[in-house]
């Protein structure tokens, strides 16, 4: 069963979108969240002069979609380390896409170049296997080369900076649809059914999640829309265009806001969700939703 954690947010400069600091009961890690235009006022930050790995994220000017960069950060011979690297990036014109990032180290200072290694290559397939964000690694990263206790010792690194990842905001290592446990559990964490649509045009399948609702891959949409198509649904259409093949199939699965705008992205359409949506057996997501 899985506990509570007491995870500490400091607001360094009294509002929500400056610079924040993160911290984790009985965890030697830090994390810090720094908007791109407040790096200068980031070099009071003893802890940014100290080895670790960090996050850059953005938005890719071509598609819309959120990105990522996933790097490392050795100390320089100047003394300075994450930070220096950052301003780096900072400076190069092919990265002007980042608008935040999100920096790892220690308290201790006790990260060196195998454990940064290490993290940076977990990090970068973790987040390309939940395929919310765009990666922007050119290569794959090393992981280097590890003990078996060193790597017992980084996995539970990661294990925190998951959770602390998601306090700040970004749901980079999460999955849309998170995947059923390969053991029974008690009380299973995703124990929402699969709901269906079906017409003459579009065949999916979706369901429920905390952040809205998800049309899994693989489901086929109506490629035509009717002249009453609300907006909202032609934004979804426009946003997810890279995400649809020529046949009307979906190479991703795919967040909306409610099962309303679900089914009328599907459908192509003005159309109720609640009526649209329904288990195996037939019975509609209103009706489900009246029993819970």
């Amino acid at each position: 069963m899985k506990r509570g954690k007491n995870i500490n947010l400091f607001l360094m400069d009294g509002d929500a979108s400056g610079r924040i600091k993160c911290t984790l009961a009985n965890w030697t890690g830090i994390a810090y969240k720094i908007p791109r235009t407040m790096l200068d006022k980031a070099r009071e930050i003893t802890y940014l002069d100290q080895t670790g790995v960090y996050f850059l994220f953005g938005t890719s000017d071509d598609s819309g979609d959120p990105v990522v960069y996933i790097g490392q950060a050795g100390i320089r011979k100047n003394g300075r380390g994450i930070l220096c690297r950052l301003d780096e990036h900072r400076r190069d014109s092919k990265m002007d896409y980042w608008t935040e990032a999100v920096a790892f180290t220690t308290s201790n200072n006790s990260f060196g170049p195998t454990e940064i290694s290490y993290l940076e290559n977990r990090f970068c397939n973790m987040a390309i296997d939940a395929k919310r964000y765009s990666v922007k690694n050119g290569n794959d990263p090393s992981p280097g080369n590890t003990t078996e206790e060193k790597e017992s010792e980084l996995e539970e690194f990661i294990s925190y900076a998951k959770l602390v990842m998601g306090a700040l905001g970004y749901k980079v290592f999460e999955p849309i649809v998170a995947s059923k446990p390969t053991v029974i559990e008690i009380s299973p964490i995703d124990d929402e059914p699969n709901l269906y649509f079906k017409t003459t045009k579009a065949e999916a399948t979706g369901k429920r999640t905390p952040e809205g609702f998800v049309v899994l891959a693989g489901s086929k949409i109506s490629l035509s829309m009717t002249k009453s198509c609300p907006d909202n649904v032609i934004n979804y259409r426009e946003k997810y265009a890279g995400k649809i093949d020529d046949q009307g199939f979906l190479m991703a699965d795919l967040l909306f806001t409610s099962p309303s705008a679900a089914a009328g992205f599907v459908g192509g359409s003005s159309l109720s969700g609640n009526i649209m949506w329904k288990d195996e057996s037939g019975k509609t997501l209103k009706d489900l939703e009246s029993t819970e």
